[in-house]
């Protein structure tokens, strides 16, 4: 698999169980958020999004 931009909703519904292991709850956590914001975002951005 590969991470080609932005992510959908698809990739983090069907990938839920793997970023969870393998980056956090957190970071699926962001995912989700984005998600319901409807923000435009890459997935390492939210893996590695820091606290302001």
């Amino acid at each position: 698999m590969s991470i080609c931009g932005a992510i959908t909703t698809r990739d983090v519904l069907r990938h839920s169980a793997t970023i969870v292991r393998e980056f956090g709850a957190v970071a699926y956590l962001r995912c989700c958020v984005a998600i319901v914001l409807r923000r435009r975002t890459t997935f390492l951005n939210c893996v590695f999004q820091r606290a302001a």
